[in-house]
């Protein structure tokens, strides 16, 4: 059986040595959640199977169960090369959905609470010397108001914009061996005034007095290269670069990074990542990429799959709705609701592709400041992962922070969370709660789905529209419509769901679509705007694809409206 999603998943930091665990696994649901007790994590066997990568909701799992599942084990035996004899073994999760337990050959290893987030153990005093196994046990309850669920459905089915639920693995399972002395993380900051990069290495504790040299690459050929002496816990090298290709639109024009380290003489690490020399930044009014005014041409896109739910069922499938988007005339995304797993976001690197990073806060209570414990960890986390991707022009930490049981966010929580992402990341604009009740911003965005276009136009044409004038105050910052449209057109003519009353042709619909885009194309006072949605998912039927992917009118008419020059690009 060949093993699915078998590249390597953590494209910023690349081992040549690795085990992907992908595939079949033992599982059971465990909805008294009393497996603990029971002592399934020293159990030989499990009463079920399941495909990882993909969640049990889903078809490629081949479990298909679509009810609440409070918690799920897992269970898989592996066995380790004889040449990692000696070295530390790291067991990788690229996302567990909610609340990871992890057990190696029957004895605890660790936890992690987020379902977004990536974590990692070192299981080398675990191990044995064959017969190795590792149980996992996910616990999820998304009705609890104490865990960020994005777009998952608190009630049994699907409805409205809430869809099929993820639990426990949903994105790659690997193992890698490494020395005592090995890179942990990589931050890389361009500089495209003096043509450098600046690069952060975090190193394994006790890595004093090892040596750290990288070496930049254009297209195979040496470009700048430094080395240091490490004297704490982390390296800091500046490259300065032999050639200049900046990160564009459309051109992605990365630069290869090859990292080494080494003590006592011997090579303890060697893993390869990549940069994009590229700078973003705000006027008065306008977004900014490398120094000239952007229009900023987003699509919704929610990052669900018919077959996989929260996975992509291939690496491929990843990169076409990058490629879909871009011909349908987007530059870009917002990646709503969801973390988004590397391997997108790689591509966008590599295709030139704008995104916004962006929780997915909604289940979450965070009417009380004490909610923070549930929020901001796996924020910090996500922002630390996604940090070196030069696709991510700016943080969204909350979308649509509405009120909870009858009560407000918590204005606190929500200044917290934002300068906690400004202190994280200087180099990016953060919008603290996109489309309403902001607190501190740098960019104040508002959703309008209004559907006539004349009123809708209206909004716009003496003033900025402010769409909850009792709960937030524009003060001058840069204006951006992050979400509008959400046309609704069903190609069965089924009754799906959508904003207002969709359009009875199909001439109706490209001339609403135009008649609201073109009101924010031509308002100089308006940097971007993010149409509302790439694809339809189950039974929201507002997408310009259905949820298989597939166009439903001729791509051409939507690029060509969307690639009109904007007023404030002039």
């Amino acid at each position: 059986m060949s093993i699915p999603r078998n590249e390597y998943p953590r494209p910023l930091l690349v081992r040549e040595d690795w085990i992907n665990l992908n595939g079949e696994w033992d599982f059971e649901t465990d909805n008294s959640i009393t497996g603990t007790e029971k002592g399934f994590f020293g159990r030989a066997s499990l009463d079920g199977k399941i495909i990882v990568p993909f969640c049990p909701e889903s078809v490629l799992s081949g479990v298909g169960n679509t009810d609440f599942m409070n918690c799920v084990w897992y269970r898989r035996s592996f066995e380790l090369p004889k040449s990692w004899s000696g070295k530390r073994v790291l067991l990788n999760f690229g996302a567990v959905d909610y609340h990871a337990t992890v057990y190696v050959n029957g004895a605890y290893v660790g936890e992690h609470k987020g379902g977004y987030t990536p974590f990692t153990f070192d299981i080398t005093e675990h191990l044995s010397n064959k017969g190795n196994y590792i149980t996992l046990c996910a616990k999820d309850d998304l009705r609890s108001g104490n865990q960020p669920a994005g777009k998952q459905s608190h009630l049994l089915n699907s409805h409205g914009c809430f869809y099929t639920r993820t639990t426990g693995i949903w994105q790659t399972v690997w193992l890698e061996c490494v020395s005592d002395n090995y890179i942990q993380n990589i931050k890389s900051v361009a500089d495209t005034e003096t043509c450098s990069v600046n690069l952060e290495i975090k190193l394994s504790p006790c890595s004093a007095g090892a040596r750290v040299t990288a070496k930049a690459f254009f297209e195979g050929n040496p470009v700048g290269e430094s080395s240091v002496k490490v004297g704490s816990f982390s390296a800091f090298l500046n490259i300065a670069l032999q050639e200049t290709h900046l990160w564009e639109v459309g051109k992605g024009n990365l630069y290869d990074l090859e990292i080494t380290v080494e003590k006592n003489g011997e090579t303890t690490d060697r893993v390869s990542s990549y940069f994009g020399l590229r700078s973003v930044c705000l006027t008065e009014k306008a977004f900014l990429l490398n120094g000239r005014s952007v229009f900023g041409r987003w699509v919704l896109d929610q990052g669900f799959y018919p077959d996989g739910i929260y996975t992509a069922p291939s690496d491929e499938a990843l990169k076409n709705d990058i490629l879909y988007s871009m011909r349908l005339g987007f530059n870009g995304a917002r990646l709503h609701e969801k973390l988004f797993e590397p391997r997108f976001l790689y591509w966008a690197d590599k295709l030139g592709y704008m995104v916004w990073g962006e929780h997915g806060n909604w289940g979450l209570n965070i009417t009380e400041v004490g909610q923070i414990e549930h929020f901001l960890p796996e924020w910090i986390e996500a922002v630390e992962r996604d940090f070196s991707h030069p696709c991510i022009i700016g943080w969204c930490p909350l979308n649509e922070t509405w009120d909870y049981n009858g009560k407000p966010q918590s204005d606190t929580l929500v200044k917290m969370v934002y300068d906690v992402t400004k202190s994280l990341d200087s180099t990016r604009p953060v919008i603290d709660t996109s489309g309403n009740f902001h607190v501190v911003t740098d960019i104040f965005d508002i959703h309008d789905y209004c559907q006539d276009v004349s009123e809708f136009a209206s909004h716009y044409k003496d003033s900025l529209y402010n769409n909850f004038p009792h709960r937030q105050t524009h003060r001058g910052e840069p204006y951006f419509i992050s979400e509008y449209g959400g046309i609704k057109w069903a190609v069965d003519n089924s009754d799906g769901w959508g904003y207002g009353d969709g359009p009875k042709t199909e001439k109706e619909f490209v001339e609403r679509y135009k008649g609201l885009t073109n009101v924010l194309l031509n308002n100089e006072n308006i940097f971007g705007f993010c149409y509302t949605q790439l694809y339809d998912v189950e039974q929201e039927v507002n997408g310009l694809m259905t949820y298989d992917r597939k166009f439903k009118f001729d791509p051409e008419v939507f690029k060509k409206i969307n690639t009109q020059k904007a007023a404030i690009e002039e």
